[in-house]
């Protein structure tokens, strides 16, 4: 039964992972090759939402981290994605193998699968795609020449959801040059944060499933001690 429970939740976290990877890169693929550097459209027709391709040679929302140099950065960010997701995923296979994994599995997997679609960017999309910058407005081309433009671990995330919308007039403060939430992301950091959100709010009930296991055998040697000592006191 224990077996099986694992195998379940392998194929939840697969699952998962796969499903995250492939709405991502899909989205990601149809950006690149249809939409020229910073075009963008209000997505359905909504005016608080839109598709705005752009690039991120940093982190999660286009942040960056101002004291090493372009390449430098990428080369840095790349190395530590590949060695967090290395972690993530070990830690997530012992949990599972363990049985202790509950409703983490889910948790897990998103940011895991978030992780590694911007690692796929990273490491290939530099090659894979010829260039996308604001003096080349038309869409990149897949497989130009097979050089691409930069060398692997140093490519650029693709980014492209954005809410447009901005804050009312009568606020008194204006945090992101108008803008209520201003970074561009992708799936995948979504992905991200939604596994790491899901942990923050059920916590609780997550370190609950992971420790029932223990628990079990303790109440287990508690009661059969009780049973022994009523036993003695009956006789």
């Amino acid at each position: 039964m224990e077996e099986q429970g694992n195998t379940s939740q392998l194929k939840k976290a697969l699952i998962t992972i796969f499903a995250v990877l492939f709405v991502d890169q899909l989205v990601k693929f149809y950006v690149k090759t249809n939409f020229a550097y910073g075009d963008s459209f209000d997505f359905l027709g909504l005016s608080w939402f839109q598709i705005q391709f752009v690039e991120n040679p940093g982190m999660a929302f286009g942040w960056e981290i101002p004291f090493l140099p372009k390449d430098g950065a990428k080369l840095l960010l790349t190395s530590f994605r590949i060695v967090a997701v290395s972690l993530i995923a070990y830690y997530l296979w012992q949990k599972i193998k363990s049985g202790k994994i509950g409703g983490m599995v889910y948790s897990l997997a998103l940011i895991l699968a978030g992780a590694i679609g911007n690692i796929i960017d990273s490491v290939f999309y530099g090659k894979i795609f010829s260039d996308s910058d604001y003096h080349i407005m038309e869409p990149a081309s897949f497989l130009p020449d097979f050089s691409g433009k930069v060398g692997f671990l140093k490519g650029e995330v693709v980014d492209m959801l954005f809410f447009s919308a901005r804050y009312p007039e009568w606020m008194p403060f204006d945090l992101g040059g108008g803008y209520i939430f201003p970074p561009i992301f992708n799936v995948a950091d979504s992905a991200i944060t939604i596994g790491v959100l899901m942990i923050l709010l059920f916590q609780r009930r997550y370190f609950r499933e992971q420790f029932l296991v223990d628990e079990e055998p303790v109440a287990t040697e508690k009661t059969a001690t009780d049973t022994v000592i009523s036993t003695e006191n009956n006789q």
